[in-house]
């Protein structure tokens, strides 16, 4: 019995919590996107009202007008999720450090090393490492990523000779990958590399870190953004 309550008592707390999360997120979008609340409503209510039509039709009004329903609230998941993400990758559009925390969650399989290079203008470059091999994805200026990323590669290239290195620049330019398609184009990649594999370059990849970490740092500010922390600057599986 305690131990049921003790269950019962936990939902509790963690509904309120994700409530209060999507409460949070819609306010977040509606301002980005006044409109949202409407778009909602007029899908939802399409939805079920072709559902229900239809219903009533072929003579079934209450399952269809049931379905409809429960369609109703599934397109409108689904509209609202995009929209969300679409605002938040605008909030996060040109700040320092979006593309962490982009890489902080393309998915499983992935161990993402933020700010593993940097120079006094803060250009950045972020380390992931995954089944498609190692990922340099670079935000700044285009001009001085050049130099940064040949660099990090002629260091990585001392220690990790058979894994395929990729490297994204992060951007609205030529040759340059918008932030909202990193995930994507990450997820695109071709997978070359064995579990065992990803674990051998992330070990070696880790002293390459301790030699980075002791390096001396460029003066100012580290690179952030809304959804790094401090605990986001250690590798992460």
């Amino acid at each position: 019995m305690a131990r049921k309550a003790n269950s019962d008592s936990g939902d509790a707390a963690e509904n309120p919590g994700r409530l209060k999360q999507i409460a949070l997120t819609y306010k977040m979008t509606r301002k980005a996107d006044p409109k949202i609340g409407l778009i909602l409503a007029g899908v939802g209510i399409v939805t079920f009202g072709a559902l229900l039509a239809i219903g009533y039709l072929i003579g079934h009004p209450i399952y269809l007008g049931i379905l409809g329903l429960l369609l109703a609230f599934l397109a409108m998941a689904i509209i609202f999720g995009r929209r969300a993400e679409r605002a938040a990758f605008g909030q996060m559009e040109g700040q320092p450090g979006a593309a962490a925390a982009v890489l902080q969650n393309v998915g499983r399989g992935w161990t993402t090393t933020p700010a593993v290079a940097m120079n006094r203008s803060q250009d950045v470059v972020h380390r992931a490492v995954g089944k498609a091999g190692i990922v340099l994805v670079a935000e700044g200026n285009p001009n001085r990523l050049k130099s940064l990323l040949a660099a990090e590669k002629k260091r990585m290239a001392r220690i990790v000779i058979d894994v395929p290195v990729h490297d994204i620049v992060v951007g609205d330019g030529e040759g340059q990958v918008p932030l909202k398609k990193l995930r994507t184009t990450m997820l695109k990649l071709p997978r070359v590399l064995t579990g065992p594999q990803v674990t051998a370059a992330n070990d070696r990849l880790r002293a390459l870190g301790d030699l980075m970490s002791n390096m001396p740092l460029p003066k100012g500010p580290m690179p952030t953004a809304r959804r790094i922390s401090g605990r986001h600057l250690a590798p992460t599986r």
